[in-house]
């Protein structure tokens, strides 16, 4: 027979197991939910609000970030009181994957390349790498090529499967700075994500890769954002990217000067006969201050794929660079007209006695004798000198002449 108090014991005995056990997990839980607070809601580092104060901005102001694959670094850009966006911060990239060129699909392990936009609800405090941001993609460039994915984020540790791995300490100090525009009512930035910086030379030294018409459009919203100083407004067209005139038609003129400058700097580049590479990677790359500390024992998390690591950036030339030959020095006719004229001062150098031939008479005879005359060895002209021509002696043109003329 059960005692009546039987399962009140058994209860008593449940609650002193498990509400123990739920108020465990439920500091944990809280601990957690705390920690991931306050790695979300960390400060900007004093170093970095000096960085922006001494370029006129501060961090309420918007931002622009820019990706940079084959060098693996990240630039913020801030808008200063002048309006313009100004550099302020490098941040070299722990581990990016794929090859150069756009992502096109899920699972290629590419780190997309375009124009990309980072709206608030896009940032993500609980990501499983530290902190994150998703950048956007596939955007409408993306989509119109019929490009797959998702997910592709700036985040911490040192892993990547098509996302730009920051490690901890950089992801959070970005999550930050991105915090701080938004607080101080920015409602999206521009993500710029290119395989490279866009100068002349790295153009001309890729202009043979299949992806060179795409990275021409990058080029133009590129040299737009350095010439006008303006987030560039873009929008697709007929699967291109296409990039609003500025309002300011001096910005817009200084766009249109440099992208000028720049076309003609690439096809000068091409004719003075740079060379034509493809770089490639077993599996995109890591930039070298990364590679040193974690050869130093830095800890950064997770590595994705390290043995790819040493086949990143391999240069496959494909047309070899040549050199032309230098151009022949040109003088300008003013030049070399002062070098022989009367008030030249080669003049020193001649025989004192010189005539110029233009200057003897027009007796043809005299005129030959007084030019050999000055020219012949001291003995021949003796010998004239003292009327005693020498030895058949004749009015043929000498044989240096003949040889001048010729």
């Amino acid at each position: 027979m059960l005692s009546p108090n039987g399962p009140g014991r058994l209860l008593r005995s449940l609650l002193r197991t498990f509400v123990p056990a739920m108020i465990g997990l439920l500091i944990v839980a809280l601990s957690d939910a705390t920690a991931r607070a306050d790695k979300a809601n960390a400060p900007i580092p004093a170093s970095t609000l000096a960085l922006m104060a001494a370029r006129g901005t501060d961090a309420a102001a918007p931002i622009v970030v820019r990706a940079y694959k084959k060098e693996s670094e990240i630039e913020v850009w801030k808008r200063n009181a002048a309006g313009r966006y100004v550099p302020i911060k490098t941040y070299p990239i722990c581990r990016w994957s794929g090859q150069l060129g756009p992502k096109t699909k899920t699972g290629d392990r590419q780190t997309p390349e375009g124009f990309y936009t980072v709206a608030k609800s896009q940032m993500n405090p609980n990501s499983r790498y530290y902190l994150s941001f998703d950048v956007g993609y596939p955007n409408a460039y993306d989509r119109a090529h019929g490009s797959t994915g998702s997910a592709v984020m700036v985040h911490g540790v040192c892993s990547s499967m098509g996302c730009f791995a920051m490690t901890d300490a950089v992801a959070g100090e970005l999550f930050s700075i991105a915090r701080e525009a938004f607080s101080g009512g920015q409602r999206a930035f521009q993500f710029q994500s290119f395989p490279f910086r866009m100068t002349a030379a790295n153009m001309a030294r890729h202009r043979t890769d299949p992806n060179i018409a795409f990275w021409r459009q990058l080029k133009e919203g590129s040299d737009r954002f350095e010439a006008t100083g303006e987030e560039p407004v873009v929008s697709v067209s007929g699967g291109r990217y296409v990039f609003a005139p500025s309002p300011d038609p001096a910005k817009e003129a200084a766009f249109v000067a440099l992208h000028k400058d720049e076309t003609d700097r690439i096809a000068a580049l091409v004719e003075e006969g740079a060379a034509a590479v493809r770089t490639t990677y077993s599996d995109g790359g890591q930039h070298a201050f990364w590679a040193a500390r974690i050869r130093q024992g830095f800890p950064v998390g997770d590595i994705s794929r390290p043995e790819a690591l040493a086949y990143a950036g391999q240069e496959v030339v494909l047309i070899p660079g040549r050199r032309r030959p230098p151009p022949p020095p040109s003088v300008p006719e003013a030049v070399w007209a002062a070098w022989i004229g009367r008030d030249s001062p080669s003049l020193a150098m001649r025989t004192a006695d010189f005539v110029p031939p233009y200057e003897v008479g027009t007796d043809r005879f005299a005129a030959r004798v007084a030019r050999y005359a000055q020219t012949w060895t001291s003995l021949t002209r003796a010998a004239i000198e003292a009327e005693m021509p020498p030895h058949e002696f004749t009015l043929s043109q000498p044989s240096i002449e003949k040889v001048a003329q010729r």
